[in-house]
């Protein structure tokens, strides 16, 4: 790990707006909301929000990896001039009870040189951006899975040069200014200071003949279409993520991850109640009243038979056990409402039929409202 100027220059955690006893999870949250405001692609054209996602990513550079973080915390806690007194020969510092110079300091980190000695590491592999993208869904392809494709424009890796930057015959060569190191010395006096090499950027190597479509970056905005396995069972919100198909990363860093944010749209007959499936089926009052085995649709298109007992009241709900939603850890039931149809038109023989039923049956369900009993 080579220690940089800049660790002593900004805090990484104030560029988060993270305490600096932060979590892991905290400080990738707070990166990844970062980095969805001031990404390129969310505010073209603005220099300043460039600059700030630059920032935002050098730091979750370091504070995301353990070892990187550790050494961070150590170079800021220790300061640029050690911590004790005396001239640049004789400066002090302390690790865990154990003293020594300010040179070893830097040796420590493996960053800048003594007199005679040499600086390694140029700027390290970048991890790519993350994306989110949209995908509609009908309720039967949320609830069985699917196998859909999602179109985007973003970042990806040059078609025309495979990535590498160089035009398609030529390759880079070694960078003649920090002779592939990827960083030159700035020299301070005694000490002297990493920094990225500007001649290569930090990658060790130069194009001559720069690919035409990247101009040497490697990464085109182009289209693009990703296949998505959509699991059966996923939600109204639910984020997929799909790791590796975000935007390329760079010197060698692996991609981002692409997060799929799904929008179920409402079924004309079933609803959903967690892994249950829920449907409101009518019922005469005939079949509430005698009771009846009726049939009732299922989400696969296929009917189950469910029995009513007698005296069947409009409104309650029956269940099917295994017929809702079946995920990889669980498979839901069918919750079926039944309620009572009633006929609005009926000709004169249909009336009389029922005004006769009517007089055979001449309970007032009311009654208990107005203490009456009965």
């Amino acid at each position: 790990m080579t220690a940089q100027r800049e660790w002593f220059e900004k805090d990484y955690y104030a560029i988060l707006g993270v305490q600096k006893d932060a979590p892991a999870k905290d400080i990738t949250k707070a990166y990844r909301k970062l980095a969805r405001e001031n990404h390129p692609d969310a505010k073209p054209g603005d220099a300043a929000a460039e600059e700030r996602f630059k920032e935002i990513s050098a730091a979750y550079d370091v504070l995301s990896d353990d070892e990187k973080r550790r050494e961070y915390d150590e170079v800021r806690r220790l300061g640029p001039m050690g911590g004790a007194g005396g001239g640049m020969g004789g400066m002090r510092f302390t690790v865990g009870g154990d003293t020594g110079s300010f040179e070893d300091l830097f040796r420590m980190f493996g960053g800048g040189k003594g007199r005679g000695g040499a600086g390694r590491g140029g700027v390290g592999p970048r991890r790519g951006s993350d994306l989110e993208a949209q995908l509609m869904l009908e309720f039967t392809e949320a609830a069985l899975g699917a196998t859909t494709t999602v179109h985007l424009t973003s970042d990806d890796r040059c078609g025309t040069c495979s990535g590498s930057g160089a035009h398609p015959g030529s390759s880079a060569r070694t960078c003649p200014a920090c002779s592939g190191r990827g960083q030159v010395d700035d020299n301070q006096g005694f000490f002297s200071f990493a920094s990225p090499c500007t001649r290569c950027g930090g990658r060790g190597t130069v194009i001559d003949d720069p690919c035409k479509t990247c101009r040497g970056t490697g990464i085109e905005r182009r289209n693009r279409e990703v296949k998505v396995r959509v699991p059966a069972g996923v939600s109204n919100g639910q984020r997929i993520r799909l790791a590796g198909k975000g935007t390329p990363g760079t010197n060698g860093g692996p991609a981002g991850d692409l997060f799929i944010v799904c929008h179920v749209t409402a079924h004309t007959l079933f609803g959903r109640d967690g892994d249950n499936l829920t449907v409101k089926v009518p019922i005469t009052f005939f079949e509430a009243t005698l009771g009846a085995d009726i049939d009732v649709p299922t989400l696969e298109g296929d009917r189950v038979t469910l029995r009513l007992k007698p005296g069947t009241q409009s409104g309650t709900r029956h269940r099917v056990k295994g017929r809702g939603i079946a995920t990889t850890k669980t498979k839901g039931d069918l919750i079926v409402t039944v309620e009572v149809s009633v006929p609005t038109d009926l000709d004169d023989a249909q009336r009389t039929a029922v005004e006769a039923v009517a007089r055979a049956i001449p309970a007032d369900p009311r009654a208990h409202l107005f203490g009456q009993g009965g």
